[in-house]
């Protein structure tokens, strides 16, 4: 666990290094067959992190489309999206992250998401538990090769998820750019449920990390979304105790599916 999450960690600090040295100038903006936007920070993302990642395969959002057939086989993948919230990249509000998880015969068993312009990292794993360092600054790390100077640095600067916080109002977390009707009657519903309910809007994976934390208590997601989306970030919400589970069913998301787009779900914090 250790030795994957210190690869996945050091992988998602260069890919953000990368996306911000593009994010700090102009840059050019295509639109893929789905109508979604793509960047060069995407590409650039994509091609470090395929690089980094050895030993097993790699499922990403940029990389090349891959046969169920073939992928059916992988008891054990990576799978990542190099830049999540590309439209908030292109808004240049900070809200978009690295996201790299591992998974296991379809469970995500660790995840990192680093949002580089607001130099915040989470990451955790099963047996491993969830953190979060927000100092901004990450080149003490640069040159450290041993994993064990490495960890040994990072829980200086790390804190245990979740954080204790004894809120009167329940805090629902929704999507930036994809609130819809029914997103609104899910949270009506935890309205007459629990009473006062404040509602915030983030994007990308901080959604899932904000509940991971302990700052938000659930966050629904009736709308489209692919497993690079939220792999990584479920990883890091089970790893502080909470889950992540399908709207209609309650049962837990799965990966590497014959279907990439993901069921409706809701996130739910620890003892929620």
């Amino acid at each position: 666990m250790e030795e994957l999450l210190f690869v996945a960690i050091t992988t998602a600090l260069k890919a953000g290094d990368a996306i911000m040295k593009i994010y700090e100038r102009d840059f050019t903006v295509e639109e893929k067959e789905d109508k979604s936007p793509l960047t060069e920070a995407d590409k650039v993302s994509h091609r470090i992190i395929v690089t980094h990642l050895h030993d097993f395969p790699v499922l990403s959002e940029e990389g090349k489309e891959i046969p169920y057939e073939e992928r059916k086989n992988w008891k054990k993948l990576w799978i990542v999206d190099p830049l999540d919230g590309t439209k908030e990249f292109i808004k240049r509000n900070g809200e978009f992250t690295v996201n790299i998880a591992f998974v296991e015969k379809g469970i995500p068993v660790l995840g990192v998401v680093y949002a580089p312009a607001i130099g915040v990292l989470y990451y955790g794993g099963q047996g491993f538990g969830a953190f979060k360092v927000g100092n901004g600054d990450f080149s003490f790390l640069e040159n450290i090769t041993s994993g064990e100077i490495f960890w040994r640095e990072l829980s200086n600067v790390a804190v245990s998820l979740p954080f204790i916080d004894n809120r009167d109002e329940v805090v629902v977390v929704a999507s930036r750019s994809h609130k819809n009707p029914e997103t609104e009657r899910f949270i009506k519903k935890v309205e007459r449920k629990y009473g006062k309910v404040k509602t915030v809007s983030q994007g990308s994976s901080l959604k899932l990390t904000a509940v991971a934390e302990g700052k938000a208590d659930i966050y629904p997601r009736i709308a489209p979304t692919m497993e690079w989306d939220t792999a990584a970030g479920q990883a890091v919400v089970e790893a502080a105790g909470g889950k992540v589970v399908k709207l209609e069913t309650g049962e837990p998301l799965k990966y590497n599916r014959v279907n990439l787009l993901n069921p409706h779900f809701v996130v739910y914090k620890k003892g929620f």
